[in-house]
């Protein structure tokens, strides 16, 4: 049974550092756009890409409320932490119970 438990291990450090890596890919995107970045740059365009499906439904759902900061990078970002510190954690629990 280590073989499970090694392999929900393994998975769970691959989720850690992909969520991680998101979480940094937002923070880019997000400081991006305070300057005026130019759309036809091929590292613009991979921000906007990669992160947008993630950000357009809090943004879609708050708005702006008329003040004109996107929070939607907040909330994402805090939504990857409670997955880090939940699911990953959890995974590695479930892990030792398998060695």
């Amino acid at each position: 049974m280590f073989v499970m438990g090694n392999f929900i291990a393994s998975f769970a450090t691959l989720l850690n550092y992909a969520l991680t890596i998101y979480t940094y890919t937002i923070i880019a995107r997000a400081l991006v756009s305070w300057v005026n970045p130019d759309p036809y740059n091929p590292i613009v365009q991979f921000l906007f890409k990669v992160t947008e499906p993630a950000l357009y439904p809090f943004r879609r759902m708050m708005g702006s409320y008329g003040f004109g900061v996107d929070l939607s990078p907040l909330i994402v970002i805090l939504i990857i932490y409670f997955l880090q510190s939940f699911l990953v954690k959890t995974l590695y629990q479930l892990a030792g119970q398998f060695s």
